[in-house]
């Protein structure tokens, strides 16, 4: 076993930020995902961090909900790439 129950991590390099999907285990031997980001700090000297844990029982409810996020995402940019468009119709 990894760092503090970690069993399995994976990093997205996303320009100034870095996600970690980290899979662990808590001491009951209850599996749980912990999404984190991590980005420099105002200054530079460090960095600063933020954490959504998602336990076993809610991870497809939580994907179902971050689908429905992204398709609503999508859809808006269409919406306003389609208003752009629009503008400068003759």
């Amino acid at each position: 076993m990894g760092t503090r129950g970690e069993l399995f991590s994976s990093k997205v390099f996303a320009g100034k930020r870095t996600y970690f999907f980290n899979v662990k285990e808590n001491r009951y031997g209850e599996l749980f995902l912990a999404i984190v980001e991590s980005r420099k700090d105002e200054l530079g000297e460090g960095f600063e961090r933020d954490q959504v844990v998602v336990y076993r029982e809610d991870l497809y409810r939580f994907l179902n909900g971050l689908r429905e996020a992204l398709k609503e995402i999508e859809r808006l940019e269409q919406e306003r790439s389609d208003d752009e468009l629009g503008s400068f119709r003759l």
